[in-house]
């Protein structure tokens, strides 16, 4: 692998969802990761196909059982020698195996140890189960998603498992990691769902501090409260998606919509005229199709873009252009993000069958013998 983490190893205790997609993050740019499961585990999310579960690739991986000592003894042996380690089990799951903080970093003093958990290592939720609809609801973020009138929309699970979780915990790997290359010193990273999620409100927090943000779904600025902020049926049944918040912008909304002369269009930041107006830009839209629409609006400055599909995403040619989307091993996949200029990432590797063990045991100084030994007893695989 390249990229600008390469020559950083991980071990990833394999789980579902956020850690995962930390681990993709870290692997996307460079890192080695070195995935661990369970012998007799299900590979590859809900589908079972390790070849097509994004969530997985680009990683190194091998089978070992945690209910063994011995397995225990390999998982150790791996993280002596790695830079940071990544569980995302319940608190104290991994204190009972034996694979705790302590333990690891009293034999690793420089080990980055991130925890990934949806209501953190304490507090009076810590060990309810959850999802990304509850964590963001008790953040105070489900609340803001959705319209006026109408109850909560969760926003899949981006917001929680993928934003507030996986991210801030590959944020975090990074910043303590480049904290122990500086001091020699390792640390624990409590990521929690509830917390990223809380934190990417930041913005929305201001605006209401500030007096600018009703608490309150489907009314505001952001959250399609506003004409010149929402999406748009067309003619042909497709959408549109409209964000013209800057004066100069609405104004070149206005005039390539053919809104230029109707001065009920002039109070723009007026919120009690938003509903009438949307009503009026809808009726606007309905009137072409949405490739009609792209023909009149898209390279202009009235913040405009299709709302595309997953199917036609990839294909779009700005996307293309971009190289936003690749395919890897037969399967279309968002391309890692951010670029680099000088340590650019490759192409991602698609999970297969687990043939690392081998390789990944004999780097850390397990002999032929010794590996052999803990396949016929079944420790590994």
């Amino acid at each position: 692998m390249s990229g600008p983490l390469a020559g950083i190893r991980i071990v990833e205790l394999a789980g579902i969802g956020p850690a995962p997609f930390a681990c993709m993050m870290l692997a996307d740019h460079g890192a080695e990761v070195i995935r661990i499961e369970r012998p007799d585990a299900k590979r590859g999310g809900p589908g079972g196909d390790p070849a097509k579960d994004i969530l997985l690739r680009s990683r190194k991986t091998i089978a070992v059982d945690l209910k063994s000592a011995a397995g225990i003894g390999v998982v150790r042996d791996l993280v002596a020698s790695a830079d940071g380690f990544v569980e995302g089990f319940r608190p104290g799951v991994t204190e009972r195996l034996g694979l705790g903080p302590d333990v690891l970093l009293g034999s690793n003093p420089r080990l980055v140890y991130g925890r990934m958990t949806g209501w953190g290592q304490d507090g009076p939720y810590a060990q309810a189960a959850g999802h990304d609809i509850n964590y963001v609801a008790l953040a105070g973020a489900l609340h803001a998603f959705g319209r006026a009138g109408e109850k909560p929309t969760p926003p899949i699970n981006m917001v929680g498992d993928f934003g507030g979780g996986a991210m801030m915990l590959a944020f975090g790997m990074v910043s303590a990691l480049l904290h122990a290359r500086t001091t020699g010193q390792g640390q624990v990273i409590d990521c929690a769902m509830t917390d990223g999620a809380a934190l990417l409100m930041s913005m929305i927090w201001s605006f209401h501090g500030q007096g600018l943000w009703r608490d309150e779904r489907g009314v505001n600025l952001l959250d399609s409260g506003a004409h010149f902020y929402d999406t748009y049926a067309c003619a042909d049944g497709k959408y549109v998606s409209i964000g013209a918040i800057e004066p100069q912008f609405y104004a070149a909304l206005r005039e390539k919509a053919g809104l230029a002369a109707d001065p009920a269009f002039d109070r723009q930041m007026d919120p009690r005229g938003w509903p009438a107006l949307k009503e009026k830009l809808a009726a606007v839209f309905a009137t072409r199709t949405r490739d009609d629409w792209c023909a009149i609006l898209e390279h202009t400055d009235a913040c405009f873009a299709p709302v595309l599909s997953l199917a036609e995403a990839p294909a779009h040619p700005h996307n293309a252009v971009r190289g936003t989307f690749v395919e890897a091993g037969g399967v279309i996949q968002p391309a890692p993000a951010p670029r680099y200029s000088a340590t650019p990432t490759t192409t991602p590797q698609m999970a297969g069958e687990r043939t690392d063990t081998e390789n990944v045991l004999a780097e850390i100084g397990y002999t032929t013998a010794a590996i052999a030994a803990l396949k016929t007893g079944g420790v590994v695989a």
